[in-house]
């Protein structure tokens, strides 16, 4: 990189928050002990009023914004939407941003070591839900200093913390941003969901989650699971137009090798996610979409199990999101209407299918700015100008 781009947060450095106090998990197991690496953007105001949590999806971290170093050649995941004169505009908010429990990116994880054991938890680590991703990360805020956050935003698995935050710290978010996301996983979610997970645990190399005892690592699996889930994140016609049927070179092979551009970019895909993310991981993370149903303990009442909540939401779906498509955000909205709740929604005309939460999209970027200058106009936080 030759220059910093100007509304970038710049170089940024992970900080580790270091937790001795066990955290009882909706699994009935304890974590003795934990650590949460996280980065911020921006500066927390005098009055602690400013603070904004972003909450990632499955194979998201806490690297949201700005660069590591001056050689990296991508910022952040949600560069695009954090930083000077941004949506999230770091000149006004101070961002909060971690990797989850059982993540593979610094925060404790199968790959971290066993306190009782010594060894890394492996298959060991216990099962993680939503709602004690929550939990840790009301302690991280707490560590802060942080007691309410005056917005909490998520895309996809992210917008489902935001959701689960909102009912179980009500007086703790101020304003709540769920993008691409669901209440619940439908059936066939969970099936992709399945898939992913079997096509990891029949690798030869998983050893019933051992590998790292053999010293290898279930790539294949891996791989063909991140290639499952790239092409649900992906819309038809975003498939279509990126790679139609372009062959890579002009003439048929007849056999079972790369042919198509699709294929070699769905290979590339896999092959550099199985080198940079853990089996454990991908498998703790789909279940933890699987399990999540807020409205589950109220014989399936979404609007009572959304009472709980006392801050505005904002709601955006995508038009071509056949993941999560909109209706399953309008589920959302009519029970919060139901229950008496501030919403507003937005579905947004993108040919991205699910990705579309992590691009630049002008109307989206537009609603969801609109949104952020209510949070600060509610926290009563100057303009820039």
């Amino acid at each position: 990189m030759t220059e910093m781009p100007r509304e970038s947060v710049g170089l940024v450095t992970p900080h580790t928050a270091h937790f001795d106090d066990p955290l009882e998990l909706a699994c009935g197991k304890t974590l003795p002990a934990y650590d949460l690496v996280y980065e911020t953007y921006g500066t927390l105001n005098a009055e602690r009023s400013n603070a904004v949590l972003i909450c990632h999806a499955l194979s998201g971290h806490h690297h949201a914004a700005g660069f590591h170093s001056p050689e990296d050649r991508k910022p952040g995941w949600w560069d695009a939407h954090i930083g000077p004169g941004k949506s999230i505009d770091t000149e006004r908010f101070f961002v909060v941003s971690l990797n989850n429990l059982g993540g593979c990116h610094g925060s404790t994880g199968p790959t971290s070591l066993n306190p009782e054991t010594g060894e890394p938890w492996g298959p060991d680590f216990p099962m993680m839900t939503v709602l004690d991703w929550v939990h840790s990360q009301a302690r991280l805020a707490d560590r802060l200093g942080i007691q309410r956050f005056a917005a909490i935003i998520g895309g996809s698995l992210g917008g489902m913390q935001v959701l689960q935050w909102a009912l179980t710290y009500p007086d703790r978010i101020a304003h709540a941003g769920v993008i691409a996301a669901t209440p619940k996983l439908s059936a066939q979610n969970i099936a992709f969901n399945e898939v992913a997970r079997q096509a990891i645990r029949s690798d030869p190399d998983f050893y019933d989650g051992h590998y790292a005892d053999h010293d290898t690592l279930p790539r294949r699996g891996l791989k063909l699971a991140r290639m499952v889930g790239h092409i649900t994140y992906l819309s038809e016609d975003a498939m279509g137009s990126k790679f139609g049927r372009d062959l890579r070179s002009a003439d048929l092979n007849f056999g079972y090798g790369v042919e198509f551009q699709v294929e070699s970019y769905l290979r590339h895909q896999g092959d550099t996610f199985s080198s940079s993310f853990d089996a454990h991981t991908y498998l703790l993370m789909t279940k933890a979409l699987d399990y999540f149903d807020p409205a589950a303990n109220y014989g399936g009442d979404l609007a009572a199990a959304v009472a709980p909540a006392s801050c505005p939401f904002l709601v955006i779906s995508f038009s071509s999101d056949w993941r999560f498509p909109p209706s399953r955000s309008r589920e959302l909205v009519n029970a919060l209407i139901r229950a008496g709740k501030s919403v507003s929604y937005a579905n947004i005309d993108s040919p991205h299918g699910h990705d579309a939460f992590l691009l630049p999209e002008p109307r989206y970027q537009a609603v969801f700015a609109a949104f952020m200058e209510r949070v600060a106009h509610d926290q009563g936080l100057e303009d820039r100008s």
